[in-house]
């Protein structure tokens, strides 16, 4: 790399780990220096996804200070408890885009302490950009990111990207953590690629879902750098569940589903692209694929996040490689490819969320999309956000950019909940998510309902075989008491709503 007068130049595709972590002449500021930058109404831009990634002492010491504040805070995507739980216990959070992904920012948002508001992953990025959240978006604009490296003009994202460049580049300001936890070597698995402008937006330019665009640096304008704080404080990574019985079986149905579908669908002749959401469930499918013998096609994760059971996949040789834009891993997840990033950046890539998730390469690489969800009703609408049609629990996230625009659109969930006392099958669900023209096939431990092609009559009697068996009697008697009342999606209105639950 050739310096710049004022510091060592951004890393590039080509050349790609930073000399150094702090290039040239930074403002470096202490988290309580840093955080007196955020006015008392403004709108804070984190970066962070899947719960890494996020900024951490300037969200602390925000909370901590005797000033108070009225900040509406956007993400990329679920970030740390300096943030959605610090922020909030003080009161200084008023509103809250995309996602509640802890206990405190949920009942916060349900009790209507914060204002919340569910937007669809691939969109954000556009929507800070060009005035989407404006009824939310209030006061000076701040973006607090965290970073492995900064120079005067450049960052390189840490185990996430989400929508940090276009944070950095909407916000008035901008403040870095540089985070000395996570390795500098980073920088190998990103690809920054920062799309046009609408409606001069030219076409994502990859032709392979582990193609790269560019190099692993955020740039931006000079003048907006206001901080540099340094941090080695680590993420708070996701904890998986352990595999249940119930994981196990939902897992061999969607495997038996897949063998056979790579048989009969032409969608699967060159290749196979999936993707699977972010949890414990989706984390435990992925495994069933090491069962799955997908002969000698390529196989590769096209989605948003990396979780313990691809880095499995690809130390196996089961997969080809993973897109993505962020490195969801447990504790041991993350020292297991920051002890080893070299190589597994020869098989990972990491991009922001607005090409991660966008529909155009979703569509292009014919994508299989496998996401769980909190119910499915006897049509095929699916909710994924909220119990009893009225508490969020976490947020839409991408799986909308999936279910909408993949090729195959499938979900999988237990068949009840509350230990067996909810079905997750129900008559009608009151909040609808994934409509059912996006759900082509459901999968639960008792079977898979194929939905493709069948008429709203046919779907609920695909539905109630995979309902738990002690429900399937009341969803039949519920399904023959609409047919009664006739129409082409046959309702019983009245009893409609009498399985929803609250969990209050």
């Amino acid at each position: 790399m050739t310096p710049s007068p004022s510091g060592p130049a951004a890393p590039t595709l080509d050349d790609p780990v930073p000399e150094t972590r702090l290039g040239g002449d930074l403002p470096i500021a202490t988290p309580e220096k840093a955080a007196a930058l955020v006015p008392e109404t403004a709108t804070l831009l984190v970066s962070g996804f899947g719960g890494v990634g996020y900024p951490k002492l300037v969200p602390e010491a925000l909370a901590a200070a005797d000033e108070e504040r009225e900040l509406t805070v956007v993400s990329g995507g679920g970030v740390g408890d300096e943030i959605d739980r610090d922020l909030v216990e003080s009161g200084d959070m008023a509103r809250r885009y995309p996602f509640v992904p802890n206990e405190t920012s949920r009942a916060a948002a349900n009790d209507g302490r914060i204002q919340f508001h569910d937007r669809h992953i691939s969109r954000l990025a556009d929507e800070v950009r060009f005035g989407g959240l404006r009824a939310g978006m209030r006061g000076e604009t701040v973006a607090v990111v965290e970073a492995v490296a900064v120079g005067p003009d450049w960052l390189v994202p840490s185990t996430s990207i989400g929508h940090t460049p276009a944070y950095v580049g909407a916000a008035d300001r901008v403040i870095v953590e540089v985070n000395r936890a996570q390795p500098v070597e980073l920088a190998r698995v990103h690809d920054v690629h920062v799309r046009d402008d609408p409606p001069n937006r030219s076409p994502i330019p990859l032709d392979d879902p582990l193609g790269e665009t560019g190099g692993p640096a955020v740039r931006f304008d000079p003048a907006k750098l206001a901080a540099v704080v340094e941090t080695d404080r680590a993420d708070d990574p996701y904890e998986f569940r352990e595999v249940s019985a119930t994981d196990e079986a939902i897992a061999d149905n969607l495997g038996a589903f897949l063998e056979a579908e790579l048989e009969r669908n032409p969608l699967f002749d060159e290749a196979a692209n999936l993707q699977f959401g972010v949890g414990s469930l989706g984390n435990a499918l992925m495994g069933a694929l090491a069962d799955v013998d997908f002969g000698d096609r390529p196989v590769s994760y096209v989605g948003e996040v990396v979780q313990d059971g691809l880095l499995d996949m690809l130390d196996a040789g089961d997969l080809r490689g993973a897109s993505a834009t962020s490195l969801a891993l447990s504790a041991e997840g993350q020292e297991r490819l920051f002890d080893d990033v070299e190589r597994y950046a020869e098989d990972v890539v990491l991009r922001p969320a607005d090409v991660s998730n966008a529909p155009e390469l979703i569509d292009r690489f014919g994508v299989v999309g496998v996401n769980s969800a909190v119910e499915v009703d006897l049509y095929g609408n699916v909710n994924a956000t909220h119990i009893g049609g009225t508490r969020v629990v976490n947020g839409i996230g991408g799986g909308g950019d999936f279910a909408r625009n993949c090729r195959l659109g499938i979900v999988a969930l237990p068949s009840t909940a509350v230990g067996g006392d909810v079905s997750r099958i129900v008559p009608l669900t009151p909040h609808v998510d994934h409509t059912e023209h996006d759900a082509s096939v459901i999968v639960t431990e008792h079977g898979v309902a194929d939905l493709r092609g069948r008429s709203p009559r046919e779907r609920a009697e695909a539905l109630v075989a995979v309902a738990d068996p002690s429900f399937r009697a009341d969803l039949d008697a519920y399904r023959e008491r609409a047919a009664d009342d006739g129409g082409n999606t046959p309702h019983d209105l009245e009893t409609a709503f009498s399985w929803e639950r609250d969990d209050s």
